[in-house]
């Protein structure tokens, strides 16, 4: 039997780094490989001039990890692109003090810079498949690296090579350097950008965001690869929203709001005794199932609402009996994505759905939404032949069921405002008449906590949560009974996440929805969900309730997953301190 709360902290883990870290300060403490004081930086628009970063100090030691939290805007980003001159055009930086070593970065050429980067500070960013080059295999991207640098001839540079996709945990390293990173999944992808990025044994390695959106199993591989590269005597600043990524591999953390630093000290004190409110709001705001019923939304240092009641499911509204689809890759061999996949979602119940990436999810869901059919097996929506019926048939009913997705500025027309794309979403009698549209659009935005203002607004001007909100807006427009919910909330910040979730509960409370809920975070499933089933290779291999799938997991795979999960998560503290260090009550 595996116990556990999700999510929770491996608080003797934090502790011990905390003593370690006290000790060695005291005595041995390793020597400053990169020192930043007092650094700013901001930008020059339109004959104005905008700080970003306000007054950032922090010291990174050989073998050790500082991490940098906050939200999206918070300046983070900026922060970590400021130690390598990649701030960009117009801006402007400035410090008291950044250096490594005794090599000063204030005031570098462009080509100083570049001997710095990548020789002296290698850099990870979150999505490898937009980092790396597209069209050229991962292993000529690494030898181009030593190349440029002079680091031995083609075969020396060749051995060096596999040996830095091995030692990233790639399999096969002499068949996976031949190929290109959209033949990668999504894990070795980010295993090969790390490899490139220790490519020229650099002093300090800046990992921006480098586990968002991967599934918990390869998140954790990732991050283990990352816990060797500190052991092996390297320094990591790791940029993070994900405090349980940020409990796992930092010693020091960073909290910040605004630009500004508002808490700042030991993994252990900052995330088991946050004091600052915004910190607080942070750490409470992450889910699992002990906040089940609960609002994760709430006052920065307030007390936890009440648990509400949660909607008493009802009869089936969609029944998916046995279904299987069958892709053939190049070689002609047939593949089965999903398997024999069968479940029932009731009116107004969540079924989570849980895996890593390629168990058939998304398959599934593309499925039970009738844009793919399956090659064996049925789909029933709400009591009536879904999958098994042409498409004309089915377009009077396809309003019953909508989806939202990870990504909602990929599915929207950058073209088209908020209201149009609204617009467009709504059933045909209503927008048939001028003034009902605008009632119904007006009605939409109040539903999701948007304001009327940004009616005019096109999807490139709003932030990540303010799109997502359009993007449940529009799957609410045709008064849908199910919404398919894929990786919906997995790329957000854990305070934008908190709330889309509290509005998610709070639809389904109002209207009854059912909800698809398909997502890799275990911590989200558990939060949400009545029920949950678990896919591996097409294949639904245990089912049941996030009580007893992640307390009393059955099968391997489960345990497994759960595993991952519990060395990757933050325990709430129930005594949490506030901004005076005192306890609350």
């Amino acid at each position: 039997m595996i116990s556990m709360s999700l999510p929770t902290l491996d608080t003797a883990r934090l502790d011990t780094r905390r003593h370690s870290a006290v000790t060695s300060d005291a005595t041995t403490a390793a020597p400053a490989v990169l020192t930043a004081r007092n650094l700013r930086a901001g930008f020059h628009r339109g004959g104005r001039y905008r700080e970003i970063v306000h007054g950032v100090s922090f010291t990174l030691r050989a073998d050790r990890c500082v991490a940098i939290v906050g939200e999206s805007g918070s300046g983070k980003s900026v922060t970590a692109r400021t130690l390598v001159g990649l701030t960009g055009l117009h801006s402007e930086v400035s410090a008291e003090s950044l250096t490594l070593g005794d090599t000063d970065l204030r005031g570098l050429s462009g080509r100083q810079w570049r001997r710095v980067r990548g020789r002296r500070i290698g850099f990870v960013l979150q999505d490898a498949l937009v980092s790396l080059d597209p069209v050229r295999p991962v292993g000529r991207e690494i030898d181009e690296a030593l190349r440029v640098h002079g680091r031995g001839g083609r075969a020396e540079r060749r051995e060096r090579v596999l040996d830095l996709l091995g030692r990233a945990g790639i399999p096969d390293p002499e068949v996976r350097a031949r190929q290109r990173p959209g033949e990668l999944s999504g894990g070795l992808r980010q295993r090969a950008l790390i490899a490139s990025a220790l490519a020229l044994d650099p002093e300090v390695v800046i990992a921006d965001e480098p586990t968002t959106a991967l599934d918990v199993t390869v998140q954790a591989q990732v991050l283990d690869l990352l816990e060797d590269v500190k052991a092996e005597g390297r320094s990591i600043l790791l940029i993070s929203h994900d405090l349980s990524v940020v409990a796992h591999l930092a010693d020091e953390v960073l909290v910040m709001q605004g630009g500004h630093v508002v808490e700042q000290g030991p993994a252990a004190d900052v995330l088991n005794a946050p004091q600052h409110p915004y910190t607080q709001a942070l750490v409470r705001a992450v889910p699992g199932l002990e906040t089940r019923g609960s609002r994760l939304s709430l006052d920065r240092g307030g007390p936890r609402p009440a648990p509400r009641e949660r909607v008493v499911p009802g009869e089936p509204v969609l029944e998916v009996t046995g279904i299987a689809k069958i892709f053939r890759g190049p070689d002609g061999a047939a593949r089965r994505a999903v398997d024999g996949v069968g479940f029932t979602l009731a009116r107004g119940e969540t079924l989570g759905v849980v895996g890593e990436s390629g168990s058939g999810k998304s398959t599934t869901a593309r499925i039970a939404l009738a844009l793919e059919d399956p090659d064996e097996g049925s789909v029933r929506l709400l009591g009536e032949p879904w999958s098994a019926v042409p498409e004309r048939r089915r377009r009077a009913t396809r309003s019953r069921i909508t989806a939202v997705y990870q990504d909602p500025l990929g599915s929207f027309d950058p073209r088209w405002t908020v209201e149009r794309i609204l617009t467009d979403a709504i059933r045909t009698d209503e927008r048939a008449r001028p003034r009902a549209a605008r009632d119904r659009v007006r009605s939409l935005l109040d539903q999701v906590g948007l304001s009327e203002s940004v009616r005019e607004r096109h999807p490139l001007t709003m932030s990540g949560g303010q799109r997502q909100r359009v993007a449940i807006a529009r799957a609410l427009a045709p008064r849908p009974d199910i919404v398919v919910l894929d990786e919906a909330v997995s790329a957000l910040d854990v305070s934008v996440q908190a709330q889309i979730l509290d509005l998610l509960s709070d639809l389904q409370a109002e209207f009854g929805l059912s909800y698809l809920f398909i997502s890799h975070d275990l911590g989200v499933i558990g939060h949400i969900s009545d029920r949950v089933v678990v896919m591996k290779n097409g294949r639904i291999v245990e089912e049941g309730s996030p009580e007893q799938l992640f307390t009393e997991p059955d099968h391997p795979y489960t345990r497994g997953l759960v595993s991952s999960l519990r060395s990757l998560g933050v325990r709430r503290s129930t005594g949490a301190r506030t901004g005076n260090g005192k306890a609350d009550q």
